[in-house]
């Protein structure tokens, strides 16, 4: 897990950062991103893509992540933000601004995926990008965790207020039974309305 890392230090780089976005694919609610640096070598525990991980275990990689990160932040953009734009456009920013904030900053950056630029947004700092980099690099990994449970609560958030849409279950993706509820109220606020083309 610590491959690309260690070719980024043998490159000069003193401060790699991973980062890795959460929340490209729902119909409502923000797109996540977060940026971590790790202590080289660290070892975390069951740390892995958020999705392979079980929930309770992504809430306690979430507390080790930030005690013991030498640099960790999370950022965002928001629904109307990502109308405006496009996803990929939005995914490139909310991961420029999760790096833009990290402190100490990060001089290199490894991307999860394989895109690094949208028409209008591009990753500015140094980086590479890494296909299925939350499987095989552990700071992308802890990017990952950070990003996932980062917008899974703000979406338990949105379910107390909006409780008609069952936020708490679906995290606002695509289900069948999010777009039952859908076509029984029509979207809410935080509903990305060019993802609703199809209702």
């Amino acid at each position: 897990m610590w491959e690309f890392e260690q070719q980024a230090a043998d490159r000069g780089y003193c401060r790699v950062c991973g980062c890795d976005e959460a929340g490209a694919g729902p119909l409502a609610g923000r797109v996540y991103a977060a940026a971590v640096i790790l202590p080289m070598g660290l070892e975390l525990p069951y740390l892995n893509d958020s999705k392979k991980v079980s929930p309770h275990r992504r809430d306690l990689l979430f507390d080790q992540i930030r005690e013991r990160a030498a640099a960790w932040a999370v950022a965002w953009v928001e629904p109307e933000e990502i109308d405006a734009l496009d996803i990929l456009n939005c995914r490139m920013l909310a991961m420029n601004r999760a790096m833009e904030v990290l402190e100490p900053a990060a001089d290199f950056a490894l991307i999860d995926g394989n895109r690094d630029r949208g028409s209008r947004c591009a990753i500015t700092l140094a980086h590479d990008t890494i296909v299925k980099g939350d499987q095989r690099s552990a700071s992308i990994a802890a990017a990952s965790i950070l990003a996932k449970v980062s917008r899974d609560r703000y979406m338990q958030e949105m379910a107390r207020h909006y409780p008609q849409y069952e936020f708490e279950r679906h995290k606002g993706y695509p289900t069948r039974r999010h777009y039952e509820l859908l076509r029984q109220y029509g979207p809410c606020p935080i509903h990305r309305r060019s993802f609703l083309r199809k209702l």
